[in-house]
């Protein structure tokens, strides 16, 4: 069988964790910034996991991350 082909897209954008899990960042800061508050800004810096319904999608995009 041939190797599964990795999506470049998506192995820039994910991560594994150690525990084996996908890491995301959070979506929401590139551009139009002026019309959103620091308060709503502070917590989109961290990242975040991908929601568990979306695991299995993920790992045909990334099978060998």
């Amino acid at each position: 069988m041939p190797k599964m082909k990795t999506s470049r897209g998506a192995a820039k954008r994910f991560k594994r964790t150690a525990s084996g899990k996908l890491r995301r960042h959070r979506a929401s800061k590139s551009h139009l910034l002026t019309g959103k508050s620091a308060k709503r800004m502070r917590p989109l810096r961290k990242g975040t996991q991908v929601h568990p319904a979306d695991v299995k999608r993920m790992k045909v995009l990334v099978p060998y991350i």
